[in-house]
């Protein structure tokens, strides 16, 4: 498959010129006013073909944007919990509910093999794929930052551990695992590195104020081997204490982290998500605070723990096992202590002279009105080194499509100066001359991980949306051959995980 790496431009008008002042402006899925949108009696939208063309019957069109847009504006994101806590779920003999299942987190828990920018900011990559549907193509936009640097480079930490010891945390696999990791993950930190423990059940506790771990890992290793699992969940009351611990120990010449570890189940206190949220907000605006949230149990409030995440300038990952446990904690988290980019999003522009519809696959929380993705005052995704960003989009092009199909533009701003920068790459018709069962093994990884999420998201009755989908037997097989042929062991659990769902949906 012959990929377009295309020209990087650092300029400001590019995503909406690149059509040749053709593309037409509106709103990309989010209702902030745009122009009229076209639309079945299901209410979803779909691009209407040019005067003199016959247009597509609704009933058969897939949800696209609505017209007269081509556009798609996101803030990147880079959780993975969703695919975690499937794993999870599907381990334990149970079909995930639908409602959990981001197709987003799914495609971006796998390694891509994009080039890499030497400095903060990104790089664009754009290739594609014909599906096995007449006019369908999968499009893959992938963003990647610079490569982890070393652990002696980043700036230090301000680490404060949130840790919820109610009585579920007692579950095999939940605290203990917690402990273990936390361990671990305190022997891996630098000596300028500092360190804060609360925990919290019916009520929240100060365990270790801010500690520098020069000479003092001893305290923090005695900290946590104290904990304990006790009595209900008061999130509330542990999200607020543990902000006012970072605020506390604020280190003005570091990153400033609140890292939430629990099964997001409230039912004590505080039960409220707004004002559990809008305190996470206040202090990632004031403080610049951010929150990771790592969630555990095979019952588990993953909504929630995606709003807090969100709300706090974060993401989420989901642990099950020792080995996710140490992906985590040993490698995930020291990782996001540098950040490379604040407030990123992205945009894409299909060019209409070649689409005639396009679907972007997941984002459904992330989405940003088009006119706001050079608005730096609109929140975007905070990125770290070592990270890429994946998304993921079903296109129909024109019979006869020739030419310019589409550009793909990341936005964000310096982490230390906070000045604007883009990226931007393209994409021509004739890179989609190969299918999607043909393409490079990353590509064949992202899809799969893409189909599995859009037939878990099905099994409520719903059809699946993206173009030539196949079966769950013929996933499994697939995944089983892909997995061979890459030896990579995330693809070998991938391959088990669409196994299991298979069985449990027979």
């Amino acid at each position: 498959m012959e990929r377009y790496r295309i020209r990087r431009l650092r300029t400001a008008l590019l995503a909406v010129t690149a059509a040749g002042g053709l593309l037409l402006t509106g709103c990309s899925g989010t209702d902030d006013g745009g122009g009229d949108k076209a639309s079945d009696s299901s209410g979803r939208g779909y691009a209407p073909a040019p005067e003199g063309e016959q247009q597509s019957s609704p009933d058969d069109s897939r949800e696209v944007a609505p017209s007269p847009d081509y556009l798609s504006t996101f803030a990147l994101d880079v959780d993975t919990a969703s695919y975690g806590y499937a794993r999870r779920t599907l381990a334990d003999g149970r079909l995930p509910d639908p409602s959990t299942v981001r197709p987003e987190e799914f495609v971006n828990s796998f390694r891509q093999d994009y080039d890499r920018p030497d400095g903060n900011g990104f790089t664009v990559t754009v290739d594609g794929a014909r599906t096995t549907e007449d006019d369908w193509s999968l499009v893959r936009v992938g963003l990647a930052t610079r490569g982890a640097e070393d652990a002696d480079d980043r700036p230090p930490a301000a680490l404060t551990f949130v840790i919820d010891i109610s009585g579920s945390m007692g579950e095999p696999g939940r605290l203990d695992l917690a402990k273990d990791s936390l361990d671990t993950m305190t022997d891996q930190l630098r000596d300028d590195d500092s360190v804060a423990i609360v925990t919290f059940s019916d009520e929240a506790e100060r365990v270790l104020p801010m500690t520098r771990l020069d000479g003092r890992r001893g305290e923090v290793h005695d900290a946590i081997d104290s904990l304990e699992p006790t009595d209900s969940t008061n999130l509330g009351a542990g999200v607020e204490t543990g902000y006012e611990t970072a605020e506390d120990g604020l280190r003005e010449d570091a990153t400033n982290r609140v890292v939430l570890i629990s099964d997001a189940l409230a039912n004590t206190g505080d039960t409220d998500s707004e004002s559990i949220l809008e305190r996470i907000a206040s202090e990632r605006r004031e403080h610049g605070i951010t929150l990771f949230g790592v969630g555990v149990g095979s019952d588990y409030g993953d909504e929630l723990m995606e709003e807090l995440a969100d709300k706090g300038d974060g993401h989420t990952a989901y642990v099950s096992d020792d080995e996710d446990a140490r992906k985590v904690f040993v490698e995930q988290l020291p990782q996001n202590i540098d950040l490379t980019a604040r407030d990123a999003k992205a945009q894409v522009a299909f060019d209409p002279e070649t689409v005639r519809e396009f679907r972007l696959v997941g984002y459904d929380d992330r989405k940003v009105a088009d006119d706001d993705f050079r608005d730096d005052r609109v929140d975007g995704g905070e990125v770290g080194p070592g990270h890429t960003v994946t998304a993921l989009y079903a296109v129909r092009t024109k019979e006869g499509a020739d030419g310019h199909l589409a550009t793909a533009s990341v936005r964000w701003l310096d982490p230390e100066t906070r000045d604007p920068h883009e990226e931007s790459g393209q994409l021509e018709t004739d890179a989609l001359d190969t299918s999607v069962h043909r393409a490079s093994s990353r590509f064949q990884v992202t899809t799969l991980a893409a189909y599995f999420a859009d037939t878990l998201r099905s099994t409520d009755g719903n059809r699946t949306s993206l173009p030539g989908c196949p079966s769950l037997s013929e996933l499994s097989d697939e995944a089983r051959d892909l997995a061979r042929t890459t030896e990579d062991e995330d693809v070998s659990q991938l391959a088990d995980a669409i196994g299991e769902a298979q069985r449990l949906h027979d």
